[in-house]
């Protein structure tokens, strides 16, 4: 039937750390879940959308080290990609949910940008961070337009460091710097898991549990990543997380030679 009333105001589904409510257990926030780095989890269906394997921003293309593990022997079965995704989840995988977060709380993604390029040694990985940074752009801008994302992409017009991207990405979408953490640390491990399907023929179910067998320890990145985050507006980028593999770094040199492969990283 036809009412008079008022509508209520939408809700800020924002964290407190990117501008919005802190979570009041008797309010309207009631039975939002808390995330591990601060904040509520809101807006779950833009960090969805942002997490899908199925958003078009490159990540398909690329395996994250898996190819030239597998052609090394060091990834063979299940077991061994959750050991090689545990070390990227903790390295690499809380580098680049740190760097997402910071840009997601608001910190100077140029500034960031310069930060990622010092935490990357290997040039070829430098150079995917970017191709896929500038994917990850023109799907973004799409999705969220926001001056935010123009503005970088007019002063890094071939492409930012994907994880900055990916956190000013999470604030365009009103998302916080714990849920750009999780897209960032989440993506780390997802890429490898799904491209050794395709490598080893790997069955997707196992891929699949050693993705949920991992997700306790995304949590635990999630929060550092987003603490680091924090201390980083009053610190700057120095209080982000460095962790480094270097043989990944090694890898990544010696898979940009080869003349036939199936990924481009």
């Amino acid at each position: 039937m036809p009412t008079n009333e008022t509508p209520p105001p939408p809700r800020d589904v924002r964290g407190p750390a990117a501008g919005g409510r802190s979570p009041s257990p008797d309010g309207p926030d009631r039975g939002r879940q808390p995330l591990p780095g601060g904040g509520v989890l809101g807006g779950v269906g833009a960090l969805l959308v942002l997490a899908d394997g199925r958003f078009p921003a490159g990540g398909h293309a690329h395996s994250g080290g898996a190819e030239a593990a597998v052609a090394a022997g060091r990834i063979r079965d299940a077991g061994s990609l959750e050991a090689f995704c545990r070390g990227r989840l903790h390295t690499v995988g809380l580098t680049a949910a740190g760097l997402a977060a910071a840009a997601a709380a608001g910190l100077d993604p140029l500034v960031l940008d310069d930060a990622a390029d010092a935490r990357t040694p290997s040039s070829a990985l430098r150079v995917t961070a970017r191709r896929l940074g500038r994917q990850l752009m023109r799907a973004a801008r799409a999705a969220w337009p926001s001056p935010e994302l123009d503005a970088l992409a007019a002063a890094r017009p071939r492409g930012a460091h994907q994880p900055v991207v990916l956190g000013l990405t999470a604030h365009a979408a009103a998302l916080g710097p714990p849920e750009a953490a999780y897209a960032a640390g989440y993506e780390v491990v997802s890429g490898p898991a799904t491209a050794v399907v395709r490598l080893l023929s790997l069955d997707p179910f196992e891929a699949t549990a050693v993705l949920a067998r991992l997700a306790p320890e995304l949590d635990q990145v999630v929060a550092r990543a987003a603490d680091a985050a924090r201390r980083a507006l009053d610190e700057g980028p120095d209080a982000l997380p460095a962790a480094s593999a270097p043989l990944l770094d090694i890898a990544a040199e010696q898979h940009a030679t080869w003349s036939v492969r199936l990924f481009a990283s």
